[in-house]
């Protein structure tokens, strides 16, 4: 799933390309692609067309397009994707080749390249919401703000964190707590900050929450400078490149390997259906209080 990183790269991408350009046609290729817009598909046509995308933004996971009328004037609705496990958006010249899983296709009034939503696995959609004032989509709000947002206060996160009262790790997956964080990034933060997934956030001090938040911030930047992290050829920016944060990952899929910081090998354990990563010499597990008799 892509995380933070990989989704703002997209969204600079759609900034760069798309931002004040006016739709001037819209195509469906499968309905799965438009299934959060409940109107359905000619209503979601009908929509964007003759909208003009002022600006691109990103919340957590979710991009969303603000939209303008065709007279200028802020439309309060605002084009919202998430890319799932597989979904693109790629900005190609019209005469290329149309991709294998090509869901949906804005063209535009310039007659330049256009915007093309793929999507192998169809677990990504498109939507037109409400966006009251051109802000932030309803559908949206419930989701936290980003560690990287100048907003993000460690007080406030400490104590919420704290009142968790569950394991680390499920915490920086919940994304109401703190937007954009996934399985890759939550596991190479915890490592920086010597913390194990299994830690209980209601044991955490202030001074472990400030270097967790620390080690996140710092993984979700280098990666940005890196373009994300790509693993295969599905995670891509708008152009169709790849990320080369993989290369630089600690302990993320690196089982059996040498912890780049004491030696010790990497290993995994199973969490929620998928995988953590963790070095047991840096990050021991944390005891089980004995109960007792």
């Amino acid at each position: 799933m892509p995380e933070l990183p990989e989704v703002e790269v997209v969204r600079r991408g759609l900034d760069r390309w798309v931002t004040g350009r006016t739709i001037r046609e819209v195509e469906v290729h499968h309905p799965r692609a438009v299934r959060r817009h409940l109107e359905g598909a000619d209503h979601f046509v009908a929509a964007l067309t003759g909208r003009t995308l002022t600006a691109a933004h990103r919340r957590g996971k979710y991009l969303w397009l603000p939209m303008a009328e065709p007279d200028g004037t802020p439309s309060g609705r605002a084009l919202v994707a998430h890319l799932g496990m597989s979904g693109q958006l790629l900005v190609e010249k019209p005469e290329e080749p149309d991709e294998v899983h090509l869901r949906a296709r804005f063209r535009f009034t310039d007659r330049g390249r256009e915007l093309r939503f793929v999507d192998q696995r169809t677990f990504g959609g498109l939507a037109v919401e409400d966006a009251p004032d051109d802000g932030l989509p309803t559908r949206l709000a419930h989701i936290a703000t980003d560690p990287l947002d100048a907003d993000f206060d460690l007080d406030t996160f400490s104590a919420a964190l704290r009142r968790r009262r569950t394991e680390v790790k499920r915490a920086l997956l919940d994304q109401t707590l703190i937007g954009g964080v996934g399985n890759i990034y939550a596991d190479e933060s915890l490592w920086r900050a010597r913390l194990h997934g299994a830690r209980p956030t209601d044991k955490l001090t202030r001074a472990q929450v400030a270097d967790l938040l620390e080690g996140v911030r710092d993984v979700l930047t280098e990666s940005l400078e890196q373009g994300g992290t790509s693993f295969d050829s599905l995670y891509v920016d708008v152009n169709g490149q790849s990320g080369y944060f993989s290369r630089h990952l600690a302990v993320y899929g690196q089982e059996d390997r040498p912890c780049p910081r004491c030696g010790t090998a990497i290993v995994r354990e199973q969490f929620m259906n998928r995988s953590s990563y963790s070095c047991p010499h840096c990050q021991p597990r944390p005891r089980v209080a004995r109960s007792v008799r």
